[in-house]
Formats: C-alpha cells, structure tokens, sequence
C-alpha cells in the first residue's frame, strides 16, 4: 500500500511539474512568456512580448536603442521645462473610445459590460494620471508627479456624428484565444482612426489552458517615431494601435461593483498599460541587471525609479532587489506588476517621457490637438485649413495666418507642453497675428485659437 501511495505521489509529482514547466515555457506572440502571477496563473501584461514581435514583422520599427537615441533630447528638454517652469493652466486632454466586443450579451453582462464600468475606468485614469488629492491615485512621494494629462470620452464619431464613447460591437466571439484573431481580425474590424482617438478595446480572452491569450490581463502598443526625415517612418500598423484589455480587470470595484479578478479590480491594468502606449517600460527594464548609470539605460530610462532586478506581484513587504543601488523596489510604481490597491505613483523621470512621446510621436501629438473630446455644439475652427503658422520652427515670433476669407480668431493661447499658459492676446482686427517667441525657451508649444463656439489648436516648435 505504501508503495502504489509513493507510486502515485511520484506521478503526480511529475504531472505537476510537466504543468509548470508548459506555463513556464508559454508562448506569446511566438515569445516565451516572460512571467506569470504565482498566486493565481494570471499574466499582468504582455506588452513587451507584443513590442518584440512588432519588430520583427516591421523591419523598419525602431528597437529599443534607436527609440531611445530619438526620444532622449526631447525627454531632456520636456523635462529642462519642468525644472524651471512651474504651476498647471491647462492640460493635455486625450479623446478615448472604448470598443465593446461581445457575442451578443444584455448590456451589463459578462464582456458586455456597462457604461457605469467604462466610466468608472476613466475615473481611474484621471486619478491616477492626475494625482488627484483624496483618491487613491494620490502619493505624497517627492518624486511624485502629476502627469497633467486626463482623459476625456469622445463626443463625435469619425462620421461627424455624436457618440458617448462608448462602442459596442457584436463579433460573434465569446473569447479571444489567440494573437492572429486579436490583431488580424478584432483590433483592425474595430478601430478608429489613432490619429484622433485612443483606442482602448475590452473583451474576454480565452480561458483554457492551452490558448495562447489564456489568463493575459492585458497588453498595449507602445509608441513610434515621428517618420521625420533621417528616421523611420514605417512604425507598424495603425488600425491595431491602443490597448486591449480583458473586462474583468476593466473599470474599478469601487465605483461599479461586479465581477472582477481578484487583486485587479481598481482600474490600475489599464493605467499600467497606457504607460506603456505612452513610452514607459516597467520599472525593471524587464531584465535582472542591476547595473545603473545616469540615464539608468539597462533599466527603464527613469533614474528616479529605484532600479529593481524583478518585478513584484504584492505590496506586502519592502524589497530591495538591488542593493548595490540606492532606494528600495518601487513596488507602488503604476509599472510594476503589483496589485491594483497599492499602486499609485508615477514619477517625475516618467512625466518627462510621457509628455514627449504626447508632443512627438506619430499618432500621439495628434491626439494633443483631436477635436473628438468636443461637443458637436463646439466645433473645430477652420476644418478646411485656411489658418497656419509660419515660420515653424520659431526662433523670435510666429505668425498665425488667417487666409480665404475665414472668420478672424477672437483670441487666441499659446501653452507650453506642460499645459501652462505663456502668452494670449483678444484679437481685434489682424488678419496676420505676430506672436512674440523670443524669451520662449526652446521647445513644443500650442497655439489654442478660438471664435465663438470653435476652437482650433495647432503646434510648433520653438529654436
């Protein structure tokens, strides 16, 4: 007897470890899967996975070096901004849609969730980008910042239409299994145009166990490049730009009680990935080095984030997986993996990356200037282009230019990428409007034009 117990007690020793070993050995998107929440199976995000596998189907995608060598004076000068000038006027507002796919289930049941959840999560996301004193999204870190960005759903479709935001699409798919069906059938049948919207589409991923997208949480696309001269300009496919989520870690428990995963039920899964849609990798540079210099380039490119060997699936205890360098693991950075009720930091290094990637990458310095946030009773100022600004660059004044007989600006606001005010004038009579530039230090800015009811934002450069 006690030899067919250990007979048995082998076997299932040796089932057991087969099944460990096949989730270890996972793939997605043709990558092993890099980890997997001990405690329940589920995997926070495979974003980095879905970034390697972009590259390799667009050749001419900037990797991770040559995104940084982009990115990094313009961080350098975001930030050179931040350093001197102080204070909020205005804000970066980004347009969302929020794309329901169901199979045909009653508004508010199971993947097709509710509006009250969808709302629920843009108040999460307001929080948490906005620092909001008195949420949970507030931190009293020193590093701590408010990312001047909201988040606001859209108001018109693509057509010109109205709309709450919210689209509910009917595939006939109770659950996505694979990456083919998502990015080849899902996200391109769906998407509106990433130039004006943020897309962010909510359905349920398969739950069996040999599915590829079994037990993901989430994942996003992270930015490209400007396509400037000298750099590339084939950054991947647009129609599948955004973030994908499962439902039952969208929206917040707090606000919209349901069903939900256990320790993901506050909203932070789509934070964490809209960090990454806006050029944030996690806190450990998803490698175990613990080397750090000053651009803290084997890690995440934010020296203000302790360097970390690993991420961190709870908030039960201090770690310090780096003791050679300063700080303990920033468990309650939005860019770990930890769970939703501890997380609530972004850092100023951050801020700094975000706001770059809003003032120069392709189809996020757009979203900037998207009319799909207004009301069709506000609409956009000269729609057919009749009003520009030359030169662009600037070095000590720009001029707006108003031609074809269109209405004269009652005003206008210039605004640092901060959202902070720098200049602004009532217009009387000008139809060519000089804007002094010269004590401007260099960088982007706005000019926010308005007549009566409509308002037209537009972009340029300070050197």
């Amino acid at each position: 007897m006690k030899t067919n117990f250990t007979k048995v007690m082998a076997l299932l020793f040796v089932m057991l470890s087969v099944v460990l070993t096949a989730q270890t050995n996972r793939q997605v998107f043709g990558k092993t899967l890099q980890s997997r929440n001990p405690s329940n199976g589920l995997v926070r995000c495979i974003s980095s996975e879905y970034e390697q596998s972009l590259q390799e189907k667009f050749p001419q995608r900037a990797n991770a070096e040559e995104f940084e060598n982009w990115i990094a004076p313009k961080v350098a000068a975001i930030k050179e901004q931040m350093a001197t000038q102080r204070g909020t006027n205005g804000l970066i507002t980004i347009p969302v849609v929020v794309h329901v796919i169901h199979n045909g289930d009653a508004v508010g049941t199971d993947e097709n969730i509710s509006d009250a959840r969808i709302l629920s999560q843009i108040t999460v996301l307001n929080q948490d980008f906005r620092k909001m004193l008195g949420t949970p999204g507030y931190n009293s870190n020193p590093v701590g910042a408010d990312m001047e960005v909201q988040f606001v759903m859209a108001q018109r479709k693509p057509n010109g239409t109205a709309t709450n935001g919210i689209d509910r699409v009917n595939l006939n798919v109770a659950q996505w299994a694979t990456e083919s069906s998502v990015e080849g059938t899902l996200k391109p049948q769906t998407s509106w145009d990433p130039t004006r919207y943020f897309n962010i589409w909510v359905c349920q991923f398969s739950s069996s166990s040999t599915a590829e997208l079994e037990g993901v949480l989430g994942y996003a696309q992270f930015p490209s490049t400007s396509g400037l001269g000298g750099l590339n300009a084939n950054e991947g496919a647009a129609n599948t730009d955004g973030l994908i989520i499962d439902w039952r870690c969208f929206g917040s428990s707090d606000y919209a009680p349901g069903n939900y995963f256990d320790d993901y039920d506050k909203g932070r899964t789509a934070t964490h990935e809209i960090g990454h849609c806006f050029g944030l990798f996690h806190i450990w540079g998803d490698n175990s080095s613990c080397t750090v210099n000053a651009t803290d380039s084997n890690k995440d490119y934010c020296p203000d984030t302790p360097a970390s060997r690993v991420e961190h699936y709870d908030c039960l205890q201090t770690y310090n997986t780096c003791t050679s360098a300063a700080g303990n693991d920033m468990v309650e950075n939005y860019m770990d993996y930890s769970n939703d009720t501890c997380m609530n930091i972004f850092t100023l290094d951050q801020k700094g990356r975000v706001l770059a990637v809003l003032t120069n990458s392709i189809r996020r310095a757009t979203l900037v200037t998207s009319d799909a946030g207004l009301p069709l009773g506000l609409s956009s100022y000269d729609v057919a282009g009749n009003i520009s600004l030359y030169p662009n660059p600037a070095s000590n004044s720009i001029t707006i230019h108003v031609a074809n007989n269109v209405e004269l600006p009652e005003a206008y606001t210039v605004y640092n990428t901060l959202g902070q005010t720098i200049a602004g004038k009532n217009v009387q009579s000008e139809a060519d409007l000089s804007v002094n530039t010269s004590e401007f230090t260099n960088g982007v800015y706005f000019i926010k034009i308005v007549r009566g009811n409509s308002v037209k934002t537009l972009q340029f450069i300070k050197r």
